[in-house]
């Protein structure tokens, strides 16, 4: 069987394209699994999982869980809100705790960058990084990944617009890389503060006009604003975006072409999509939901066969 060039995934950048492709392709049969009646597998019945999560998170975490549960592996959660990393303790002792109940994987978001690299070089388990502060989220890149090529068959020669808040967003980063890596071009659009300096050094288009990036595009994968992260102000208010760099139905009927249209979640209906937009057939994104069990599946089964 292929495996896995590395024991972790803590990037998109640390994997080759033999990687991704091996990823998305074992992916594909598990959501053959999870389309069955009976949904489970035993593959991983002898693995224990611990999901660490420093950041709330919803859609991940569970998405993580299920695809855990559906492999047959037992799975702690752990959530540092009611945890003793209020009273102190540090990442590196808060994640031997666990070990030291026999734990072999670990799930870990967390908001600082490069936590999970940290850990990696600390701790003897596997890591896979559910996301670091606005650095990566691989698993997400990887099941947009997937999405698109099961819509449109393949990614070698796609284009694809990342629209939005690029400058916070752990996903664009993450998608950049892996879009690239499998053949596709990539262009990334919003608001000029918005937009991280030295973006172009990546490979990617700039574009600052929505309209223009919609027309160049096969897909557009659009992000959430992150007000959470941003400590200024960016730009005026939610409205005037809207009204720059919303994307509504009246704006794709004037394209003269159909686009498949994406989102991470969670989604800031009227503000970066109209909900007529969010809900159309040119929209995957609840397609992207149940992919990402499988894709995460697809990670833990091919991580627990890579020999430490």
């Amino acid at each position: 069987m292929s495996q896995l060039s590395s024991r972790h995934l803590l990037g998109i950048k640390n994997l080759s394209a033999t990687d991704i492709q091996l990823i998305l392709d074992t992916a594909e049969n598990f959501k053959e699994v999870i389309n069955r009646p009976i949904k489970k597998v035993p593959s991983l019945r002898d693995i224990t999982i611990a999901n660490v999560f420093f950041e709330n998170s919803t859609r991940t975490r569970l998405s993580f869980e299920l695809a855990e549960k559906r492999l047959s592996a037992d799975v702690i959660n752990f959530s540092s809100s009611n945890s003793s990393v209020k009273k102190g303790e540090t990442l590196v002792d808060t994640v031997n705790n666990i070990l030291s109940m026999k734990v072999d994987m670990v799930v870990m978001r967390h908001s600082s960058p490069g936590a999970p690299h940290f850990l990696a070089r600390n701790v003897k388990a596997n890591i896979v990084n559910a996301g670091d502060g606005t650095h990566e989220h691989p698993t997400q890149a990887l099941l947009d990944a997937f999405s698109i090529r099961e819509k449109l068959g393949t990614l070698e020669g796609k284009r694809v617009a990342i629209i939005g808040d690029i400058l916070h967003s752990r996903v664009a980063l993450s998608n950049i890389f892996c879009l690239q890596k499998m053949g596709a071009e990539v262009m990334v659009c919003g608001p000029i503060t918005l937009l991280p300096k030295h973006i172009e050094s990546l490979g990617v288009k700039v574009e600052l006009d929505i309209k223009k990036a919609l027309q160049w595009c096969d897909v557009a994968n659009v992000l959430r604003i992150q007000l959470e992260r941003q400590q200024i102000k960016y730009f005026p208010s939610l409205r005037e975006y809207s009204l720059y760099y919303g994307i509504n139905k009246k704006l794709l009927n004037q394209l003269d072409k159909e686009i498949v249209i994406m989102h991470p979640g969670p989604i800031n209906r009227g503000v970066e999509l109209s909900s007529d937009v969010a809900d159309s057939e040119h929209s995957i994104i609840l397609e992207q939901v149940q992919n990402g069990v499988a894709v995460r599946m697809a990670v833990l089964y091919l991580l627990a066969a890579v020999k430490n």
